[in-house]
C-alpha cells in the first residue's frame, strides 16, 4: 500500500492594504449611518485634519452610535476649534457611551475652556464619565482642579474614579496634593493606594521605613 503523505496546508498570505482615506472622508458626510460610523471609526486611528470639520457635525448627528465614534475620532485628532461643540455636546447629550467619549476628546485637547464641564462631569455623571473626567482634568493641566480633583478621591464611591484622581493629582505636579494623596494611601482598594503613592513619588516624595504616612520629599 502507497503510504499516503500529509500535505502542508496551502495558505494565502493576506496583504492588509493601507485605508482609502479620501473615500473615509466622502462616508464621513455618508446618507447611510453605517458608512458615517465606519468612517469615523476610521479616524480614531487615523490623523487627518481635513476629516475634523465633518467629525465636528457628527457629534450632533441622531445617531448615538454615530456621535460616540464621532468623539473619539475628534480625540485622536484634536483642535481648537473642535472644543466647543465638544463641551456643548457634552452639556447635553443623554447617552452616557457619547459622554464617555466627549469626555475624553476634552481631556486630549487639553484646553482650559473644557474646565467647568469636566469638573462638572466629575462631580455629577455616570461613573464610566467620571473616571475619564478625572484623567482629562489632569491633562488639563489646570490647578483649579486640586480641589475637585481630591474631593472626589475622598468620597467617590468607585475605587477606578478614585484612582483616577489620584492620578491625576499627580500629573497636576502641585504639592498642595500631598495631604490628600497621603491620606489615599489608607484607601480599601489596593489599586487606589498604589497610584496614590505612585502620585505622591511623582511629587517628589518617597516611601520611608513601612508606614504609610512617612513621606518625605526629595
Amino acid at each position: 500500500m502507497d503510504e499516503l503523505i500529509e500535505a502542508e496546508p496551502y495558505t494565502l498570505e493576506v496583504l492588509e492594504l493601507p485605508p482609502d482615506v479620501e473615500q473615509l472622508l466622502q462616508d464621513l458626510r455618508s446618507a447611510d449611518v453605517n458608512r458615517r460610523m465606519l468612517a469615523a471609526r476610521a479616524f480614531s486611528e487615523i490623523q487627518d485634519a481635513r476629516a475634523v470639520p465633518a467629525l465636528i457635525e457628527m457629534l450632533d448627528d441622531d445617531c448615538p452610535l454615530v456621535r460616540v465614534s464621532a468623539a473619539y475620532a475628534v480625540g485622536r485628532n484634536p483642535c481648537s476649534e473642535a472644543v466647543e461643540p465638544l463641551i456643548a455636546v457634552l452639556d447635553r447629550d443623554w447617552n452616557g457611551y457619547v459622554r464617555k467619549g466627549l469626555v475624553w476628546a476634552l481631556g486630549n485637547c487639553c484646553d482650559a475652556r473644557a474646565f467647568d464641564s469636566l469638573v462638572e462631569a466629575l462631580m455629577t455623571d455616570i461613573p464610566a464619565v467620571r473616571l475619564w473626567a478625572a484623567s482629562a482634568l489632569g491633562q488639563l493641566g489646570d490647578l483649579r482642579a486640586l480641589g475637585p480633583l481630591s474631593a472626589a478621591l475622598a468620597k467617590d464611591p468607585f475605587a477606578v474614579v478614585r484612582s483616577n484622581c489620584a492620578w491625576a493629582l499627580g500629573r497636576l505636579g502641585d504639592v498642595r496634593a500631598v495631604p490628600s494623596l497621603q491620606r489615599a494611601l489608607g484607601d480599601i482598594d489596593l489599586s487606589v493606594q498604589l497610584d496614590a503613592r505612585e502620585a505622591l513619588e511623582t511629587l517628589g516624595y518617597h516611601h520611608e521605613a513601612d508606614s504609610a504616612d512617612l513621606f518625605e520629599i526629595s
